[in-house]
């Protein structure tokens, strides 16, 4: 029986595409700038403000791709501005931090219905929760989701830079369904990477949806994993699931 749903966050719940990385980049670090000078911080130029923070958090990026653990990157920013003497309270550099990922949030898009969807789960008895590999701060992504109208829905919620594996780590999954108060085989998992997403989940005997998505585009999909194009199929899966009417695998 499915008595929860753990979903990912990009390229699931948010689509964002293919993003023009240096473009989203300068837009947030101009965002970020004006918010200092309004604040009268002292700041240098643009360009020095802008490049500097591009190489600072490239490397960090690098550093995490290493070692497999994601940075907070609110806490980085702080950091780094700090060693620059800006000095903010602690609202503001949560606002800071935000406008940094503002542009991403611009470009992301849901589904019309994504909240009739997750009333839906939610209705059926389900659990919701989020399982994401990220570097921005929950406070961001928590705001994200509450401008969609649906951070109401996940009392669950897991940001891979608070620990010091992601995934496809399968540690990160575990206490994903600690969390959320189910057993593994009763959680269903929604994803659109079949590395990261959906082999971990089967393997920890989790049911495994693939989304559809640019990321997972001609890759041969795992046997026993489900696979929906919107979330709003979700509901009716996991009512099939549960009463057993489909089979395990459907890769249609």
């Amino acid at each position: 029986m499915i008595k929860a749903v753990v979903f990912d966050l990009g390229e699931t719940i948010f689509n964002f595409g293919k993003i023009r990385v240096i473009r989203l980049f300068r837009q947030g670090a101009r965002l970020s700038y004006d918010y200092l000078k309004s604040c009268g911080q002292s700041v240098s130029c643009f360009e020095c403000y802008c490049w500097r923070n591009l190489f600072a958090l490239r490397l960090q990026n690098i550093i995490s791709n290493i070692t497999g653990n994601d940075f907070n990157s609110a806490a980085f920013l702080r950091g780094n501005g700090a060693k620059k003497g800006i000095k903010l309270d602690a609202q503001q550099w949560k606002h800071y931090a935000s406008l940094w990922y503002e542009p991403l949030r611009k470009i992301a898009t849901t589904e019309p219905d994504i909240k009739q969807t997750m009333a839906a789960l939610k209705n059926a008895g389900l659990k919701l929760g989020i399982l994401s590999n990220t570097f921005v701060n929950g406070s961001s992504l928590d705001m994200h989701l509450e401008q969609v109208g649906i951070l109401e829905f996940f009392h669950t919620r897991v940001y891979s830079y608070e620990f010091d594996f992601r995934k496809p780590d399968l540690r990160i999954f575990k206490i994903a369904a600690e969390r959320i108060g189910e057993a593994l085989e009763n959680i269903l998992y929604v994803g659109d990477r079949i590395d990261k997403d959906i082999k971990p989940a089967l393997k920890l005997g989790m049911k495994a949806v693939l989304k559809t998505a640019y990321t997972n585009t001609g890759k041969i999909i795992p046997d026993g994993t489900f696979k929906i194009n919107r979330l709003s199929e979700l509901p009716a899966l996991v009512k099939k699931i549960n009463n057993q009417k489909i089979p395990v695998v459907d890769k249609a």
